[in-house]
């Protein structure tokens, strides 16, 4: 291997050339992120657990007993993964009933499970 003497690059010359390219273009990368930060909270990565176990919709009624949380901050989080599209709601009365929409965490869970050469 030759070594030669440090010399200063000129400005605006990269480097290095990159070994390796993103595969995610931004947009998708966007999507992606959004599905992430809506996880990123042990409240919500717990309510998305319980919404996919339940064999329907539950009632915000029954998620309440299972969290140390007021009611309105259950809401909060539902709402959050509502704006991420990972769960809806229907209204009966005065009860709205939660469930996770089919197949909205298939391209999170893909893009986890993708191999390095895919």
């Amino acid at each position: 291997m030759e070594m030669a003497p440090k010399t200063k690059r000129p400005a605006g010359e990269p480097c290095c050339e990159p070994v390796v390219y993103p595969d995610v273009d931004r947009e998708r990368a966007a999507s992606l992120a959004t599905v992430a930060k809506a996880l990123g909270d042990p409240i919500r990565l717990q309510l998305i657990d319980v919404l996919r176990k339940h064999a329907g919709k539950v009632c915000v009624c029954e998620l309440v007993p299972l969290f140390d949380i007021s009611q309105p901050t259950l809401s909060h989080h539902l709402k959050k993964l509502r704006d991420a599209g990972l769960v809806d709601s229907e209204r009966q009365g005065l009860w709205a009933y939660y469930y996770v929409i089919p197949g909205a965490l298939d391209d999170f869970a893909g893009w986890l499970g993708k191999e390095e050469n895919d």
